[in-house]
């Protein structure tokens, strides 16, 4: 048992009731004097983690054993936030405005927990700042004579971050650029930084974008080291490669994926055996043949944790030479590849499976579209063109449905909701929204993956080999309650809500299906699910109903899988793993699995975020305009409204001018006071594009009875400020006095390039906060 291991559980047992100095707690643990250092470097490690808090008396103890909860600060903007527990089994903790200390949106923090309530969130104090999150901060920067300031594009953040004049750099008013923290808040004083890139101006052509990228700290550029490395990995394949590999060359195995694909990481094959069973193969490229444990491609691609698929690019995880070049399943070349192969009978499940190392060379390369139009629309031009397939592709449809069918009688939860692509032209501008359609072709692939995913982690387990799995944890009982009670309002009871199943849910949207309530129930239960993350210890795939599950099939993508890569030929290459190789990964493995969760949420938040950029500028064209909707989201500030293009805007409940509304938490609703009008989650809506703000991605609806209205009195609103200037923040008046400016920052002068005072109407847009307030008649 290493260190670690040794003093959590010695601090976790019943002999430790205490508290205890490193001496003590050594002498206690009977730690002899050649094992000293080995035990206080673990120890502090296990400190600078937070797993062990050190007292401001030097003395250690678990969090939970002094009534603290280590997490991850989520800052709300508007003046309160959470910090969500590393613990996913402990609910989040509310963190009023005046218990954050120092704390900024990110930041790793010790919280001690002052009050819990039934049916509440606890709520607590942060105590410690553990890790800080926001080493550089992306906004807009803004100048005065002595000092500046930069106002972060995520309002998360919550603090402007000052700027010594010494540290503008080449920063020039207005300019986004990236600001590098060198000191960070302390009581009431305001971090201060430095410009460490400047970005652009605003209207420059992809600043959005960059920003976006530079504030998830997405690395877009390959290091020098990683670049030569890839360079020395042969774009072909060396004969000496094939040993100890089957060789698949002449199976007529296909690819199908989205026509603008370029890195092939599955291919698949079926055969339909005399018995009526199928032999299933799924074939992945061999990435971990090429990326060497412990190599510098490796330690970028652990760095990464994933490739990220924005809006109008791909940042891989691996280099292209790699990702687009020998890994990559092209058709008619040969490729090194892991295969899983299952036999497969006709009730769906895996009746004998192989998994091995191979080569293969993909007879073509089909797309979603091909395969579509071949199986649901029947075209017989295409069916013609790839009429040695056509047998294996029915066969293909025929094998997906078995594996659905046995899917969704465990239990599987299957979400429908459309998925956007947004249409670019030559120069990034958005031109069309259309929904990703989900037909019989990707339905095969996903069925395929599935399984191959099971099965290989199914198998690592009855190996008891130190492995990664993809889990995904039993819902929250809280928010299962509440789900409960609205599908009770709906007239349909779930059953036993403290130990619920998958089947209870899936249960209860087939019950919905064609209901009005449809779309609010499912849009619920999926708020009510817990995030899907990697572990090194399995506890099951809820949402899936699987008990084994992992992610194995893309390993050009994804870091976890090219792990799994390594994990099963480890196993090959050794029937028993060495204890030491064994300790090594058993301290690993947990850390590679928190990272990559890490680095796929911040991945989707970006990819996130560029999308609804897009659709921002999209709907900037149509203000004025009227659209049918459904209402996606209540809350006490407005109404989410989505369009049937789904894109999704805000009707701010201040523009709700015909009676006063209450926010019913329990109803999902707005309701007005005198009327009773109601706003219901699921509703339909018919709404008019009021305004729309690139800055912070966001649209602006407003009810088309009510627009005119709400446009003038909106347009009546007195101009406060200058054009050219800034409202100035309290920080901002504060940096005047530290950074001897002689004047508060709104009493100075615009800069020499801003009009003056006084002129016709400013465009104030793009430098206005915009604040959405939880009141209704706030500004």
């Amino acid at each position: 048992m290493a260190w670690q291991e040794k003093i959590i559980a010695f601090l976790r047992g019943d002999e430790c009731c205490r508290p205890l100095s490193a001496d003590d707690l050594a002498e206690a643990m009977q730690v002899k004097k050649r094992e000293r250092a080995a035990f206080q470097k673990a120890l502090d490690e296990l400190e600078a983690t937070a797993v062990v808090i050190k007292t401001r008396f030097d003395l250690y103890g678990l969090p939970d054993r002094m009534n603290l909860i280590v997490g991850r600060f989520d800052y709300s903007g508007r003046g309160f936030g959470f910090v969500v527990p590393q613990n996913p089994e402990e609910p989040d903790i509310f963190i009023p405005g005046a218990a954050i200390a120092t704390a900024m949106h990110g930041d790793k923090v010790a919280a001690r927990v002052n009050r819990r309530q039934p049916g509440k969130s606890p709520e607590g104090e942060i105590i410690r700042i553990i890790e800080r999150a926001n080493v550089n901060i992306v906004g807009t920067f803004y100048r005065r004579r002595e000092f500046g300031y930069v106002e972060p594009d995520d309002k998360r953040i919550g603090l402007d971050l000052l700027i010594a004049r010494k540290h503008f750099g080449e920063a020039k008013d207005g300019q986004k650029v990236v600001a590098e923290i060198i000191t960070w808040p302390d009581g009431r004083k305001s971090p201060e930084g430095r410009i460490a890139e400047v970005l652009g101006t605003p209207g420059d052509p992809g600043l959005e974008i960059l920003s976006i990228i530079r504030r998830h700290g997405l690395p877009d550029q390959f290091s020098p080291a990683v670049q030569k490395a890839a360079g020395k990995i042969p774009y072909a394949i060396a004969p000496d490669e094939l040993e100890g590999r089957d060789d698949l060359r002449e199976l007529p195995i296909v690819t199908i994926d989205s026509e603008d694909a370029k890195d092939l990481d599955d291919a698949v094959h079926v055969v339909k055996l005399e018995n009526g069973h199928y032999r299933l193969g799924v074939h992945i490229a061999d990435v971990s043949w090429y990326v060497k444990e412990g190599s510098t491609i490796d330690a970028e691609a652990n760095n990464r944790g994933t490739s990220v698929y924005l809006v109008d690019r791909v940042i891989p995880m691996l280099p292209e030479r790699l990702s687009n070049g020998i890994c990559s399943l092209n058709p008619r070349v040969d490729r090194l590849t892991m295969s899983c192969e299952m036999v497969i009978n006709t009730r769906g499940r895996v009746v004998s499976y192989r998994i091995f190392p191979s080569v293969i060379r993909t007879h073509t390369r089909l797309s979603y579209n091909i395969v579509r139009r071949i199986l649901a629309e029947g075209d017989q031009e295409l069916a013609l063109t790839h009429a040695e397939l056509v047998p294996q592709l029915k066969d293909m449809e025929k094998l997906s449905k078995i594996l659905r069918q046995r899917r969704m009688g465990r239990g599987a939860i299957d979400f429908d909701f459309p998925e956007l692509k947004v249409k670019l032209d030559e120069t990034g501008k958005p031109i069309e929204i259309v929904q990703r359609i989900r037909s019989i072709a990707e339905s095969i692939i996903e069925e395929f993956m599935l399984i191959a995913n099971e099965t290989v982690a199914q198998h690592m387990s009855k190996l008891k080999w130190p492995f990664i799995f993809r889990i995904h944890e039993e819902p929250d009982a809280e928010k299962i309650a509440k789900l409960a009670q609205l599908l009770h309002n709906a007239g349909w009871n779930l059953p036993n809500v403290e130990s619920v199943e998958p089947m209870m849910l899936q249960k209860a949207l087939k019950a919905m299906d064609g209901r009005p309530e449809e779309r609010m129930i499912a849009t619920v239960m999926l708020r009510s699910l817990k995030q899907a993350r990697y572990a090194a210890d399995n506890e099951g795939h809820f949402g899936l109903a699987a008990t084994f599950y992992t992610h194995f099939t893309s390993p050009i993508r994804r870091y976890p899988d090219l792990i799994v890569h390594r994990l099963l030929r480890e196993s090959w290459q050794q029937k028993k793993l060495a204890e030491k190789r064994r300790e090594i990964l058993a301290s690993r493995l947990p850390e590679i699995a928190k990272h990559s969760s890490e680095r796929e949420r911040a991945a989707a938040e970006a990819e996130r975020d560029t999308v609804d950029l897009k659709k921002a500028e999209y709907m900037a064209a149509f203000i004025g305009e009227r659209f049918p909707g459904h209402i996606s989201g209540v809350t006490a500030f407005g109404l989410f409204v989505e369009l049937e293009n789904g894109i999704e805007g805000l009707v701010h409940v201040s523009s709700l001018i015909d009676d006063y509304y209450q926010f019913q938490e329990e109803q999902y609703s707005l309701i007005g006071e005198r009327t009773g009008k109601t706003f219901r989650l699921g509703d339909e809506l018919t709404v008019e594009v009021l305004k729309v703000d690139l800055i912070m991605r966001a649209i602006d609806f407003v009810l088309p009875e009510q627009g005119d209205a709400v446009r003038g009195r909106a347009l009546a609103r007195p101009e406060r400020f200058a054009a050219g200037e800034k409202k100035p923040t309290a920080a901002a008046k504060k940096a005047g006095k530290r950074f001897g400016a002689a004047k508060g920052p709104g009493k100075e002068k615009p800069a020499a390039a801003a009009p003056k005072a006084g002129k016709a109407k400013v465009k104030r847009d793009k430098r206005r906060k915009r604040k959405r307030r939880d009141t209704q008649y706030g500004d």
